[in-house]
């Protein structure tokens, strides 16, 4: 579809960039509602986002997504934040209004929609999540989790440290019980869902070899890695009969209200977005 003159424009923001499956998922929800609008990828250097952001709403810009290495960067740069962002401590999404940058976190709807679409809404209300890693996806798990009603939270880390400060960080901030430790102290046997929010598992990255044995019958394993598709762990998870969440589906959901927000339509995630998706990983 050809644009106007008053096209609304968005994009992604990362340094690299070239390997974004936004502009792909944004594309098909601009040709699926016929909007007058453009989702470009944009390679910008750490060195040069404050000025390119403001050159770019100068433009005409009505927002981005920011990606790595901009997250925390985006965030100093907003005006304000919405609740998500400010106890998760990165920005994903930066809006333009009359008052200024507004950076938000949409991260932790992501997580949330993915666990809801494959356990229902209160499935997991009053009962016990482990988080596996302790980086800036594990605070958005953890307010996530916490927001479906997560009673008890574990946070598990190489370096116990890490994780046993994540928790005693956000332990005033939501209403689940936080608690941090090091792998070796990790069992699973009342834990009804695992967060795995580091890279491993990635591709030529090895999974973390951490038992599902003790999980009981029914729990769930979400991995936020979505290349491959299906991670070492969640390989695992599955021959054991576990519920299994791939990173796409988080990719997809949180990039519901960041379309909202640029183009005005609330897009729906289907079969159909998911399948071209896939393709687009596979080099299709």
């Amino acid at each position: 579809m050809s644009l106007s003159g008053s096209a609304r424009l968005a994009g992604v923001i990362g340094w690299p960039v070239a390997q974004s499956l936004s502009p792909a998922l944004h594309g098909h929800w601009l040709e699926q509602y016929g909007i007058d609008g453009a989702y470009v990828p944009l390679a910008i250097a750490p060195s040069d986002f404050a000025r390119s952001v403001d050159g770019l709403i100068r433009a005409g810009f009505v927002g981005f997504n920011v990606t790595v290495p901009h997250k925390e960067s985006a965030f100093a740069l907003a005006a304000r934040h919405d609740e998500a962002a400010r106890l998760i401590g990165a920005v994903n999404l930066l809006v333009a209004t009359p008052y200024g940058l507004e950076g938000r976190n949409t991260d932790a709807y992501g997580l949330a929609a993915s666990l809801i679409q494959h356990l229902g809404p209160d499935v997991l209300r009053g009962k016990t999540a482990a988080i596996w890693g302790a980086g800036g996806t594990a605070r958005a798990a953890i307010y996530a989790l916490a927001g479906l009603g997560v009673s008890d939270i574990r946070i598990f880390n190489r370096t116990a440290a890490k994780a046993e400060a994540l928790a005693s960080n956000f332990s005033s901030l939501v209403a689940a019980k936080l608690s941090g430790a090091g792998y070796d102290a990790w069992s699973g046997k009342d834990v009804a869902v695992i967060v795995h929010t580091t890279v491993a598992g990635m591709k030529q990255i090895p999974s973390l070899d951490l038992s599902l044995d003790d999980l009981p019958a029914g729990a769930c394993v979400l991995d936020v890695v979505y290349n491959p598709l299906e991670t070492g762990l969640l390989a695992r998870a599955r021959t054991r009969g576990l519920v299994t969440v791939d990173g796409l589906w988080m990719l997809l959901h949180q990039a519901v209200p960041s379309f909202e927000a640029f183009y005005g339509p609330k897009p729906e995630v289907t079969p159909a977005l998911r399948g071209k998706l896939m393709k687009a990983l596979q080099g299709g």
